[in-house]
């Protein structure tokens, strides 16, 4: 059960110490981040994310699911204040009303954790740069019923408001492991995946590809494009005809397409 507090002031410690997650460099040094919306808060606490304190403004809380996500809160090992809306301004995130913010333990992200099935497909986020294309691409991960997906070099953090906010929360429920590019690499062959990578240049169509077998499908950044690590003569490099101006789709949007072939493949061609 939650112990309750009342917050008046900006100026609490505790509420000063929680806005600084809004930082990067606070998140890596607290090892802590802060969950904005009732939806996200759910998803996160249905993940099993441990959450250390939640920070709840009544008068906001006026939705059901706002009042469902308190309830659920009263049963973790969190610790409850009640705070006034001027407080709740300076811990919320762009014009989230929900009423509800809570502080998390950040979660370790190995490689060696996850756990594939047979025949996996596997998403490689290769040194993103966006939160919101993160974020955006998990999504699209989790609706295409992605088994994995890997950060390689990944230049935002996953606990970004914007990559939580952009992804529905389903930060929380993939597996998800961040690594080096060389790490990823090695990984990846050890599982013994075939690996594609979304390039504009290249050659064959992503079409022309059987994901049935299992795969890891790689999409690097929009202007930079892959590393050198990932242009390997064993990696294959896929494209999508592109019929106007633009050479290529924003992030999110390819891997949208290239997630749902494969999951076609893999089920109406089964």
């Amino acid at each position: 059960m939650m112990h309750h507090q009342l917050i008046t002031s900006r100026q609490n410690v505790r509420v000063k110490e929680a806005a600084k997650l809004r930082q990067r460099r606070q998140r890596e040094r607290q090892r802590r981040f802060l969950i904005d919306g009732t939806r996200e808060i759910q998803r996160a606490i249905d993940a099993g994310i441990d959450v250390l304190e939640a920070f709840v403004c009544q008068p906001l809380c006026n939705s059901d699911e706002a009042l469902a996500v308190v309830d659920r809160l009263q049963n973790t090992s969190a610790t409850l204040a009640t705070v006034t809306p001027e407080v709740f301004e300076k811990l919320c995130f762009g014009q989230r009303t929900d009423g509800v913010v809570v502080v998390a333990k950040t979660a370790e992200r190995r490689l060696e954790a996850i756990k594939l099935p047979p025949q996996p497909l596997v998403a490689v986020l290769a040194g993103l740069e966006k939160p919101g294309n993160v974020g955006a691409t998990l999504r699209s991960a989790d609706g295409a019923g992605v088994d994995a997906v890997l950060v390689a070099d990944g230049q935002s953090d996953l606990m970004n408001p914007n990559t939580i906010r952009a992804s529905l929360g389903t930060v929380f429920s993939l597996q998800v492991g961040a690594a080096t590019t060389d790490a990823a690499i090695a990984w990846l062959r050890e599982q013994r995946l075939p690996i594609v990578a979304a390039r504009p240049d290249a050659k064959q169509l992503y079409t022309e590809v059987d994901y049935r077998g299992g795969a890891a499908i790689v999409l690097g950044r929009e202007a930079q494009g892959l590393t050198a690590g990932w242009q390997a003569a064993e990696i294959l490099g896929i494209r999508l005809p592109m019929h106007g101006q633009a050479d290529s789709l924003n992030v999110s949007a390819t891997a949208a397409v290239l997630f749902y072939e494969a999951w076609r493949q893999r089920t109406v061609l089964e």
